[in-house]
């Protein structure tokens, strides 16, 4: 089985009154989620499910360890999923609001990466061609 890039999307998101790392990268995904249309790999690959399909998130947050890995990887709706946190994203002074959040005035700020890929097998046609479960193929040299 080989795994092949088929989409990336790019998600953004903060936590204006409470640092919460987690609600940042939770926004951050489901803003990428929210953007991408998978009908190709149906469409075009001939699925009738999204079998085969990974999904990777790459999330960063100013204090990766602030983030609940398990609620982030619940806001992607298919695959098979894996994540991984860096440090990055922004820290910003924002306004403590104490009925949100007393002692907390930062502003937090979560970037996010989606990449879906999709298993492969590669295989030769008759005629020397590479074909691959996604229906398409590329002349041998």
């Amino acid at each position: 089985m080989t795994l092949k890039r088929f989409a990336i999307e790019l998600g953004y998101a903060a936590d204006l009154h409470g640092e919460d790392m987690t609600k940042a990268a939770v926004r951050a995904v489901r803003d990428a989620v929210s953007r991408i249309c998978l009908c190709g790999i149906v469409e075009i690959c001939g699925r009738d499910q999204f079998q085969g399909v990974h999904v990777h998130a790459d999330v960063a947050v100013p204090d990766p360890d602030g983030v609940d890995r398990d609620r982030v990887l619940a806001c992607i709706p298919i695959g098979e999923t894996t994540l991984t946190l860096s440090r990055g994203g922004m820290s910003v002074p924002g306004i403590e609001v104490p009925c949100f959040a007393p002692g907390v005035s930062n502003i937090v700020v979560a970037c996010a990466a989606l990449t879906v890929s999709i298993e492969t097998d590669m295989g030769e046609d008759a005629d020397g061609s590479k074909k691959t479960a996604c229906g398409c193929a590329a002349k041998a040299i």
